[in-house]
């Protein structure tokens, strides 16, 4: 399984490799909506305080967490280049995130 962030982290960098290659190139494409459709497994530990963490599961290893809390989501991310008007939410990353 991977980390629901994990997933959307390598899906930026693959998105940035991308828009670094289309430069002067004569032909591009304009990045729309994505959309993500995945199963994903939540966690939640039983210590106070603690958070829900979401993990992707593979399609592979999907019946061997089906006694886990599994659920099917779709994501639609919006992307945006840096220097777009567009307001981001942020904030410092929890140790375990990256």
């Amino acid at each position: 399984m991977i980390e629901l962030s994990t997933v959307i982290r390598d899906l930026r960098a693959e998105l940035e490799r991308a828009v670094a290659a289309a430069e002067g190139a004569a032909l591009r494409f304009e990045l729309q909506t994505i959309e993500l459709e995945m199963s994903v497994a939540l966690e939640r530990s039983a210590q106070a305080g603690a958070k829900v963490r979401f993990w992707v599961v593979d399609t592979s290893a999907e019946a061997s967490v089906a006694s886990a809390s599994t659920q099917r989501i779709r994501l639609a991310l919006q992307p945006a280049l840096t220097g777009s008007e567009t307001t981001y939410i942020h904030g410092r990353a929890e140790d375990h995130e990256e």
